[in-house]
Protein backbone atom coordinates (compact mmCIF):
# COMPACT_ATOMS: atom_id res chain seq x y z
CA UNK A 1 0.00 0.00 0.00
CA UNK A 2 2.46 2.20 0.96
CA UNK A 3 4.50 1.79 -2.23
CA UNK A 4 1.66 2.52 -4.53
CA UNK A 5 1.28 5.58 -2.49
CA UNK A 6 5.02 6.30 -3.31
CA UNK A 7 4.81 5.65 -7.00
CA UNK A 8 1.54 7.29 -7.81
CA UNK A 9 3.03 10.34 -5.99
CA UNK A 10 6.03 10.20 -8.18
CA UNK A 11 4.24 10.13 -11.45
CA UNK A 12 2.15 12.95 -9.52
CA UNK A 13 4.76 15.39 -9.35
CA UNK A 14 5.71 14.97 -12.38
CA UNK A 15 2.15 16.20 -13.76
CA UNK A 16 2.04 18.15 -11.46
CA UNK A 17 5.10 20.23 -12.19
CA UNK A 18 2.91 20.51 -15.60
CA UNK A 19 0.33 22.16 -13.94
CA UNK A 20 2.43 24.01 -11.94
CA UNK A 21 4.19 25.62 -15.31
CA UNK A 22 0.93 26.76 -16.96
CA UNK A 23 -1.07 27.66 -14.21
CA UNK A 24 1.95 30.77 -13.26
CA UNK A 25 1.96 31.35 -16.46
CA UNK A 26 -1.52 31.77 -16.02
CA UNK A 27 -1.54 33.70 -12.86
CA UNK A 28 1.24 36.14 -14.54
CA UNK A 29 -1.35 37.38 -17.33
CA UNK A 30 -4.20 37.42 -14.96
CA UNK A 31 -2.80 39.18 -11.95
CA UNK A 32 -1.56 41.82 -13.68
CA UNK A 33 -3.88 41.82 -16.55
CA UNK A 34 -7.05 40.74 -15.43
CA UNK A 35 -6.77 38.47 -18.94
CA UNK A 36 -8.36 35.03 -18.71
CA UNK A 37 -6.13 33.90 -21.66
CA UNK A 38 -7.65 31.08 -23.05
CA UNK A 39 -5.70 30.27 -25.66
CA UNK A 40 -2.47 29.64 -23.38
CA UNK A 41 -3.26 25.85 -23.40
CA UNK A 42 -3.19 26.07 -27.12
CA UNK A 43 0.03 28.06 -27.10
CA UNK A 44 1.23 25.24 -24.54
CA UNK A 45 0.86 22.78 -27.66
CA UNK A 46 2.40 24.75 -30.12
CA UNK A 47 5.59 24.67 -28.08
CA UNK A 48 5.27 20.73 -27.57
CA UNK A 49 4.72 20.32 -31.68
CA UNK A 50 7.44 22.99 -32.52
CA UNK A 51 10.18 20.92 -30.47
CA UNK A 52 9.05 17.67 -32.17
CA UNK A 53 9.38 19.13 -35.61
CA UNK A 54 13.18 20.39 -34.69
CA UNK A 55 14.05 17.11 -33.34
CA UNK A 56 12.66 14.72 -35.82
CA UNK A 57 12.17 16.82 -39.22
CA UNK A 58 15.08 19.06 -38.52
CA UNK A 59 17.62 16.43 -36.87
CA UNK A 60 18.43 18.53 -34.21
CA UNK A 61 19.16 17.34 -30.41
CA UNK A 62 16.46 17.65 -28.11
CA UNK A 63 19.02 20.01 -25.83
CA UNK A 64 19.24 22.20 -28.50
CA UNK A 65 15.48 22.25 -29.75
CA UNK A 66 14.25 22.83 -26.17
CA UNK A 67 15.91 26.42 -25.72
CA UNK A 68 15.31 27.43 -29.47
CA UNK A 69 11.53 26.69 -28.92
CA UNK A 70 11.59 28.45 -25.66
CA UNK A 71 12.79 31.77 -26.99
CA UNK A 72 10.04 31.26 -30.14
CA UNK A 73 7.44 30.69 -27.27
CA UNK A 74 9.20 34.04 -25.54
CA UNK A 75 8.55 36.16 -28.74
CA UNK A 76 5.38 34.36 -29.67
CA UNK A 77 4.16 36.03 -26.45
CA UNK A 78 5.47 39.31 -27.40
CA UNK A 79 3.44 39.31 -30.72
CA UNK A 80 -0.03 37.86 -29.09
CA UNK A 81 -0.08 40.88 -26.59
CA UNK A 82 0.58 43.09 -29.21
CA UNK A 83 -1.97 41.92 -31.73
CA UNK A 84 -4.37 40.14 -30.06
CA UNK A 85 -4.76 41.89 -26.26
CA UNK A 86 -3.13 45.61 -26.87
CA UNK A 87 -5.95 46.99 -28.92
CA UNK A 88 -8.65 45.90 -26.04
CA UNK A 89 -6.48 46.58 -23.05
CA UNK A 90 -8.74 49.69 -21.91
CA UNK A 91 -11.65 48.29 -23.50
CA UNK A 92 -14.54 46.43 -21.64
CA UNK A 93 -13.49 42.90 -19.85
CA UNK A 94 -15.76 40.67 -22.38
CA UNK A 95 -13.65 42.46 -25.56
CA UNK A 96 -10.53 40.69 -23.75
CA UNK A 97 -12.49 37.07 -23.55
CA UNK A 98 -13.76 37.11 -26.75
CA UNK A 99 -10.62 37.85 -27.95
CA UNK A 100 -8.82 34.85 -25.80
CA UNK A 101 -11.92 32.51 -27.06
CA UNK A 102 -10.78 33.68 -31.17
CA UNK A 103 -7.16 33.47 -30.37
CA UNK A 104 -7.83 29.76 -29.10
CA UNK A 105 -9.10 28.70 -32.10
CA UNK A 106 -6.82 30.34 -34.52
CA UNK A 107 -3.82 29.11 -32.89
CA UNK A 108 -5.85 25.58 -32.59
CA UNK A 109 -6.30 25.99 -36.48
CA UNK A 110 -2.64 27.01 -36.87
CA UNK A 111 -1.18 23.76 -35.34
CA UNK A 112 -3.57 21.67 -37.54
CA UNK A 113 -2.17 23.09 -40.38
CA UNK A 114 1.28 23.40 -39.88
CA UNK A 115 1.68 20.16 -37.49
CA UNK A 116 -1.34 17.90 -38.58
CA UNK A 117 -4.00 16.02 -36.86
CA UNK A 118 -1.66 13.30 -36.05
CA UNK A 119 -0.53 12.37 -32.24
CA UNK A 120 2.84 12.89 -31.54
CA UNK A 121 5.69 12.18 -28.78
CA UNK A 122 8.94 14.15 -28.53
CA UNK A 123 11.19 11.78 -28.65
CA UNK A 124 14.35 12.27 -25.55
CA UNK A 125 16.46 9.11 -25.59
CA UNK A 126 15.69 8.76 -22.04
CA UNK A 127 14.19 5.42 -21.30
CA UNK A 128 16.33 4.18 -18.38
CA UNK A 129 13.88 2.81 -15.35
CA UNK A 130 15.56 2.81 -11.60
CA UNK A 131 13.99 0.68 -9.15
CA UNK A 132 14.14 2.23 -5.31
CA UNK A 133 12.84 0.13 -2.99
CA UNK A 134 10.32 -0.98 -5.20
CA UNK A 135 8.81 2.10 -6.53
CA UNK A 136 9.48 2.57 -9.95
CA UNK A 137 10.95 5.82 -11.43
CA UNK A 138 11.73 6.53 -15.03
CA UNK A 139 14.60 8.86 -15.48
CA UNK A 140 11.99 11.03 -17.89
CA UNK A 141 9.86 11.95 -14.79
CA UNK A 142 13.09 12.58 -12.96
CA UNK A 143 14.60 15.00 -15.26
CA UNK A 144 11.07 16.99 -15.95
CA UNK A 145 10.39 16.91 -12.39
CA UNK A 146 13.96 18.71 -12.00
CA UNK A 147 13.14 21.04 -15.04
CA UNK A 148 10.13 22.19 -13.13
CA UNK A 149 11.96 22.84 -10.01
CA UNK A 150 14.35 24.34 -11.68
CA UNK A 151 11.88 26.85 -13.78
CA UNK A 152 9.98 27.74 -11.11
CA UNK A 153 12.81 28.63 -8.63
CA UNK A 154 14.12 30.89 -11.87
CA UNK A 155 10.64 32.68 -12.22
CA UNK A 156 10.54 33.55 -8.16
CA UNK A 157 13.95 34.56 -8.09
CA UNK A 158 13.54 36.89 -11.44
CA UNK A 159 9.91 38.44 -9.85
CA UNK A 160 11.31 38.92 -6.55
CA UNK A 161 15.35 39.65 -6.78
CA UNK A 162 15.26 41.73 -10.21
CA UNK A 163 14.37 45.49 -11.16
CA UNK A 164 12.00 43.98 -13.77
CA UNK A 165 10.39 41.69 -11.64
CA UNK A 166 9.95 44.30 -8.98
CA UNK A 167 8.56 46.54 -11.83
CA UNK A 168 5.91 43.43 -12.21
CA UNK A 169 4.38 42.77 -8.69
CA UNK A 170 4.25 46.69 -8.43
CA UNK A 171 2.08 47.02 -11.13
CA UNK A 172 0.07 43.81 -9.92
CA UNK A 173 -0.66 45.50 -6.35
CA UNK A 174 -0.98 48.71 -7.69
CA UNK A 175 -1.06 50.43 -11.20
CA UNK A 176 -1.13 54.31 -11.05
CA UNK A 177 1.01 54.30 -7.96
CA UNK A 178 3.43 52.19 -9.72
CA UNK A 179 3.30 55.09 -12.45
CA UNK A 180 3.94 57.49 -9.99
CA UNK A 181 7.05 55.75 -9.08
CA UNK A 182 8.62 56.38 -12.99
CA UNK A 183 7.54 52.31 -13.49
CA UNK A 184 7.38 51.51 -17.36
CA UNK A 185 3.69 50.11 -17.23
CA UNK A 186 3.74 50.12 -20.86
CA UNK A 187 6.39 47.12 -21.32
CA UNK A 188 5.27 45.47 -18.36
CA UNK A 189 2.21 43.12 -20.41
CA UNK A 190 4.92 42.56 -23.26
CA UNK A 191 7.31 41.46 -20.64
CA UNK A 192 4.58 39.58 -19.09
CA UNK A 193 3.17 37.56 -21.95
CA UNK A 194 6.93 36.65 -23.13
CA UNK A 195 7.39 34.75 -19.85
CA UNK A 196 3.95 33.18 -19.60
CA UNK A 197 4.17 32.05 -23.06
CA UNK A 198 7.55 30.28 -22.26
CA UNK A 199 6.34 28.28 -19.48
CA UNK A 200 3.80 27.69 -21.30
CA UNK A 201 5.36 25.99 -24.10
CA UNK A 202 8.10 24.30 -21.56
CA UNK A 203 5.20 22.69 -19.50
CA UNK A 204 3.90 21.86 -23.47
CA UNK A 205 7.41 20.07 -24.10
CA UNK A 206 7.22 18.29 -21.28
CA UNK A 207 3.25 17.13 -22.04
CA UNK A 208 4.86 16.09 -25.52
CA UNK A 209 7.94 14.16 -24.22
CA UNK A 210 5.40 11.96 -20.49
CA UNK A 211 2.47 11.35 -22.68
CA UNK A 212 2.00 12.57 -26.11
CA UNK A 213 0.30 15.97 -28.03
CA UNK A 214 -2.62 15.70 -30.28
CA UNK A 215 -5.22 18.33 -31.46
CA UNK A 216 -7.47 19.53 -28.85
CA UNK A 217 -5.50 18.77 -25.42
CA UNK A 218 -4.57 22.15 -25.02
CA UNK A 219 -8.20 22.83 -23.76
CA UNK A 220 -7.89 20.56 -21.23
CA UNK A 221 -4.45 21.60 -19.96
CA UNK A 222 -6.02 25.63 -19.49
CA UNK A 223 -8.76 24.55 -18.01
CA UNK A 224 -6.80 22.49 -15.25
CA UNK A 225 -4.43 25.70 -15.25
CA UNK A 226 -7.56 27.74 -14.26
CA UNK A 227 -8.36 25.24 -11.35
CA UNK A 228 -5.33 25.11 -10.22
CA UNK A 229 -5.19 29.01 -9.47
CA UNK A 230 -8.58 28.60 -8.02
CA UNK A 231 -7.14 25.76 -5.66
CA UNK A 232 -4.28 27.47 -4.73
CA UNK A 233 -5.34 31.25 -4.59
CA UNK A 234 -6.14 33.73 -7.61
CA UNK A 235 -3.11 35.87 -8.06
CA UNK A 236 -0.69 34.04 -5.61
CA UNK A 237 2.82 32.44 -6.84
CA UNK A 238 3.75 30.05 -4.07
CA UNK A 239 -0.41 29.10 -4.61
CA UNK A 240 -0.20 28.06 -7.97
CA UNK A 241 3.03 25.99 -6.96
CA UNK A 242 1.12 24.57 -4.35
CA UNK A 243 -1.99 24.05 -6.09
CA UNK A 244 -0.69 22.48 -8.84
CA UNK A 245 1.17 20.05 -7.09
CA UNK A 246 -1.57 18.83 -5.04
CA UNK A 247 -3.80 18.68 -8.06
CA UNK A 248 -1.24 15.79 -9.66
CA UNK A 249 -0.86 13.92 -7.03
CA UNK A 250 -4.11 13.93 -6.68
CA UNK A 251 -5.23 13.19 -10.13
CA UNK A 252 -2.53 10.30 -9.61
CA UNK A 253 -3.42 8.04 -7.08
CA UNK A 254 -7.20 8.35 -8.05
CA UNK A 255 -6.03 7.07 -11.24
CA UNK A 256 -3.82 4.37 -9.26
CA UNK A 257 -6.61 3.17 -6.69
CA UNK A 258 -9.94 3.79 -8.16
CA UNK A 259 -9.59 4.61 -12.01
CA UNK A 260 -8.00 6.66 -14.56
CA UNK A 261 -11.53 7.57 -16.00
CA UNK A 262 -12.65 9.36 -12.97
CA UNK A 263 -9.01 11.21 -12.04
CA UNK A 264 -9.85 14.33 -13.18
CA UNK A 265 -13.79 14.29 -11.16
CA UNK A 266 -11.98 13.41 -7.88
CA UNK A 267 -9.45 16.36 -8.61
CA UNK A 268 -11.81 18.73 -9.12
CA UNK A 269 -14.00 17.41 -6.07
CA UNK A 270 -10.70 17.71 -3.73
CA UNK A 271 -10.61 21.44 -5.22
CA UNK A 272 -14.47 22.03 -4.32
CA UNK A 273 -14.00 20.64 -0.89
CA UNK A 274 -10.73 22.82 -0.38
CA UNK A 275 -12.80 25.94 -1.10
CA UNK A 276 -15.73 25.09 0.76
CA UNK A 277 -13.25 25.26 3.90
CA UNK A 278 -10.75 28.34 2.34
CA UNK A 279 -13.08 30.06 -0.66
CA UNK A 280 -9.95 32.30 -1.06
CA UNK A 281 -7.85 28.97 -1.94
CA UNK A 282 -5.36 27.26 0.06
CA UNK A 283 -2.75 30.70 -0.26
CA UNK A 284 -5.11 33.13 -1.38
CA UNK A 285 -5.94 36.44 0.40
CA UNK A 286 -9.20 36.79 2.60
CA UNK A 287 -11.24 39.51 1.03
Amino acid sequence: MLIEILQQTINGLAIGGVYVLIALGLTTVFGILGIAHFAHGSVSMFGGYLTFFLVTSQGLPVLVAIPIALVVGFLLGLLIEIIAYRPVRDANHINAFIVALGLTMMVEGINLQMFGHEQVVIPTGLSRVFRLGGVTVPELRIYVIIAAIVLVAAMMLFVERTKTGQAIRAVAENRDAAILMGVNVKSIPLIVFGISTSLGVAAGIMVGALFAIAPGIGEGFVVKGFAVLILGGLGSFPGAILGGTVLGITESIAAGFISSAYKDVIAFVVMILVLLIRPQGLLGRSP
